[in-house]
């Protein structure tokens, strides 16, 4: 049965207004319209995406979904807003005793800004080692290759989830490799196609998501195992 019938509205007003508006008494006020119109829908999306593409991960499974605080961590921030500007979410794969960090079939989060990606994010010293041997194996690299540029002809955007790119190919490695460039990275997914206008508030949100996170399910699927 379908939960998500859509945010609160189209264009993130809640979070516009928040933004302006960075205080507690503020936030307790619209407490109610956050909710309601925000933490509950994306509770709602991310349980109806979840049962829906289950069966596109045949090889790997996915963990229970995840929506994040509106609380910013300010400890080491020099910005000392209290409260993000997104509702965010993700429905992770499941990891193994060993394995510290895994793939997320999906991260979005709406408000100011709206992002929707897959992959696998600031891998850690063990997991990019894994992940380098798998990129430079002849067979299973020439297979991730095909699978991004699959995703590009489709409108994905592929690369790095965060700036952190080494400049030259880690040592070790030829310079020349063919793949040099997957080799530099310490995170690689994709990012969506820009969401369609409108979408946000509505229950169609539902199955653009669907329709695009089944087509990315080969790259988490390569991620587990090159890392695992």
């Amino acid at each position: 049965m379908k939960r998500f019938k859509g945010f609160g509205d189209a264009d993130g007003k809640f979070f516009k207004a928040l933004a302006r508006n960075q205080n507690r008494d503020w936030f307790l006020a619209h407490k109610e319209e956050f909710e309601l119109g925000w933490n509950q829908p994306m509770k709602d999306l991310l349980a109806d995406l979840r049962e829906a593409i289950d069966r596109s991960y045949a090889h790997c499974d996915l963990d229970e979904p995840k929506v994040f605080r509106i609380f910013r961590d300010v400890r080491f921030s020099k910005d000392k807003s209290p409260y993000k500007t997104f509702v965010a979410g993700c429905i992770p794969t499941k990891r193994s005793a060993k394995v510290t960090e895994t793939p997320v079939a999906i991260y979005m989060h709406f408000g100011t800004e709206n992002v929707v990606a897959s992959g696998l994010y600031r891998m850690d010293a063990p997991v990019v080692a894994r992940y380098r041997a798998a990129v430079a194996d002849a067979a299973r690299g020439k297979e991730v290759v095909k699978i991004l540029a699959k995703l590009e002809q489709a409108g994905f955007s592929a690369g790095s989830l965060h700036d952190d790119v080494l400049k030259k190919v880690p040592k070790g490695f030829d310079p020349s490799h063919p793949r040099a460039a997957l080799l530099k990275r310490k995170s690689l997914g994709v990012s969506f196609p820009p969401l369609p206008k409108g979408r946000l508030a509505s229950s169609e949100l539902l199955p653009w998501l669907v329709d695009h996170s089944k087509k990315v399910a080969p790259l988490v699927e390569w991620l587990v195992f090159a890392t695992a």
